[in-house]
């Protein structure tokens, strides 16, 4: 949610700053704004809604800068209009600032200054900083930001200027990411590596409390201001991984990216038909202290850990929970030095996972973490860190970052169940012979998407669609039935299909359309008599199915194939159908399928 880009070096600041916030768009915003100095005078410009608004705009202004700051905003305080846009002013105009993150005691600190003679002109909590930096502004800006910071309580990621100091730039990293780029003309700060990779692959990922001045190249101070060196990486992503690469979107550029995302994910984990998960491995000793698993993440990633849950209770034998992690620091979870906290986020900074960790930590859990951005918040806090190598995801609707982490999970179970002795050797490398074959079968069906397509069609003016299956099925339909919401807004609900008699059912009539998901073998028989309970009521049924099975394909409205595999791999498979059934209903409805409205892809606030 929201995106910094900052920028001082001899090219246009103007230009750097509004490439890097374009490649930032798929966070979510509702505004957009810059401050930009030019021979010694700021310029601020601010506009709600997309990032085209203020461009138009500043096509007005003929500004010369080399240093400058700009923000794409996702409201937490006050309504997306361009008085509430970053960046804000200090009273006298002199401080501009950006700003991601909540300062959660901006109320006393507002009232604090009001008393004071202060005023302000918008509603959020951002506008307090700039006003209190200005308060403690006395000619050095350095000093100003380290006096202010200690007054702040919350997350943020600041970038700040001060028009006294037109060659100063100042950022502050405080539990919100923000990432520093080494050019060979100066320095770009952002918030995500997209925004910098136009410029740099060389960068350092900020911790927090760093403090970056950059005056004279650029100096980092740690929190208790004492200068520091942090280590310079480089990126191995390109600036075309990040692109749409001929697609008409990222979100299907992502989906059919899936077989190289997985095989890339195996890549590190499975060498030679043997499991090697390197510094992220836990010794036999380590496994069998474990009593109790947590495994904690949101949105999809949660969805992916009720996947992870299934197979760390078939393979390991040892109790599982899987938590949201907004509600697990609430519900007084019982964890001792015991507990092993398994922590999912694509980002690695989703700011509820971030402190469920935190929480988990402090009462002596250990924690691993299963991510995609190495060098993220969660990956340096967390005692072991899994990556699932997906490259970056640039749709808010998460594909191949869910299956990466289906598959990480999958991997971290088999791991502990054969250092246990809970699995065979024999049976581990059916398993993983299988699981090398999961790209090609992903490929079967990116190959075959027309029935996925007429389906898209029949449904796009539909206000509700269903989603039913059984077990593992069951597991794969609730995120099936996100992705539709999340990129189409057709009202998704998805049931466990044996539920159905208990309630639910009451909402099929005439031509409602059920997606059915059928591929366990153990209970296929259980879940055709449910979808047949829905086609006797009228409901027409696009079966997605594993094995041959002809009754499905004899009652159903359509029938889709998958190829086969055993039953634990499944959810790998049924969700490709689902992802590009969302995507094509949205494309046939005329959405902004990258974009949905109201969400981001990165939730960096509680």
């Amino acid at each position: 949610m929201c995106g910094i880009v900052c920028y001082k070096g001899s090219l246009d600041a103007k230009n750097v700053i509004i490439e890097g916030l374009e490649r930032l768009e798929y966070r979510g915003y509702d505004s957009a704004g810059v401050s930009l100095i030019d021979n010694g005078k700021m310029e601020t410009i601010k506009r709600s809604g997309k990032l085209s608004n203020l461009k138009d705009t500043l096509k007005d202004y003929k500004i010369n800068s080399n240093i400058g700051i700009g923000h794409i905003r996702w409201a937490t305080h006050g309504a997306p209009t361009d008085i509430n846009s970053h960046p804000h002013l200090s009273n006298d105009g002199n401080i501009s600032i950006v700003h991601n993150g909540i300062i959660e005691n901006f109320k006393e600190l507002k009232d604090e200054l009001i008393e004071e003679g202060y005023h302000f002109v918008s509603s959020t909590d951002t506008e307090v900083i700039a006003v209190l930096i200005s308060k403690y502004y006395n000619g050095d800006l350095l000093e100003a930001v380290q006096k202010a910071r200690k007054d702040l309580k919350g997350s943020y990621a600041l970038g700040v200027l001060a028009q006294s100091e037109p060659d100063r730039l100042i950022c502050l990293r405080e539990e919100s990411p923000l990432i520093l780029g080494i050019t060979d003309n100066g320095v770009i700060l952002g918030s995500d590596i997209p925004s910098l990779l136009k410029y740099t692959n060389n960068v350092i990922y900020l911790e927090n409390g760093d403090l970056v001045d950059c005056k004279n190249g650029y100096t980092i101070y740690d929190s208790n201001d004492n200068v520091v060196d942090r280590e310079i990486k480089e990126i191995k992503w390109s600036l075309e991984d990040a692109s749409k690469e001929g697609y008409d979107h990222f979100m299907i550029k992502e989906i059919f990216e899936q077989p190289k995302a997985i095989s890339d994910c195996l890549r590190n984990k499975v060498i030679d038909k043997k499991i090697d998960l390197g510094d992220a491995s836990f010794s036999k000793e380590e496994i069998e202290k474990i009593n109790r698993i947590y495994i904690v993440a949101c949105g999809t990633a949660n969805y992916a850990g009720n996947i992870g849950k299934y197979c760390f209770e078939k393979f390991t034998q040892i109790p599982v929970t899987n938590e949201i992690a907004s509600e697990f620091r609430y519900a007084d979870p019982i964890i001792d030095e015991n507990t092993l906290l398994i922590l999912v986020s694509q980002s690695g900074e989703t700011a509820d996972t971030l402190a469920a960790l935190r929480e988990g930590k402090k009462h002596g859990a250990t924690t691993v973490v299963v991510t995609n951005v190495v060098g993220s918040s969660i990956d340096r806090e967390a005692d072991k860190s899994i990556y699932c190598l997906a490259g970056p995801e640039i749709a808010v609707a998460s594909t191949k970052a869910y299956t990466t982490q289906v598959m990480s999970l999958y991997i971290l179970a088999l791991d502990f169940a054969i250092k246990t002795n809970k699995i065979s050797q024999e049976k581990l490398d059916d398993i993983l012979n299988e699981i090398i074959k999961l790209p090609q079968k992903i490929q079967e069906i990116l190959d075959n998407t027309d029935i996925i397509k007429k389906y898209a069609k029949e449904i796009k003016d539909y206000e509700s669609v269903f989603y039913i299956g059984r077990g593992l099925d069951y597991y794969s339909v609730i995120e099936g039935a996100l992705k539709l919401k999340e990129v189409s807004y057709i009202h998704a609900e998805s049931f466990a299909a044996g539920e159905l008699k208990h309630g639910t059912i009451a909402l099929i009539e005439k031509d409602t359309p059920v997606i059915a998901v059928a591929t366990q073998e153990k209970i296929i028989d259980k879940t055709i008599s449910n979808v047949e309970e829905v086609i006797s009521r009228g409901a027409k049924v696009f079966a997605i199915c594993g094995k041959s099975c002809e009754k499905l394909e004899e009652s159903s409205y359509i029938y889709y194939r998958l190829p086969d595999t055993i039953d634990s791999l499944y959810p790998i498979l049924t969700v490709i159908p689902e992802q590009l059934l969302a995507y094509y209903t949205s494309l046939e409805k005329g959405l902004d399928v990258d974009k949905p409205r109201n969400l981001a892809k990165s939730v960096t606030v509680e």
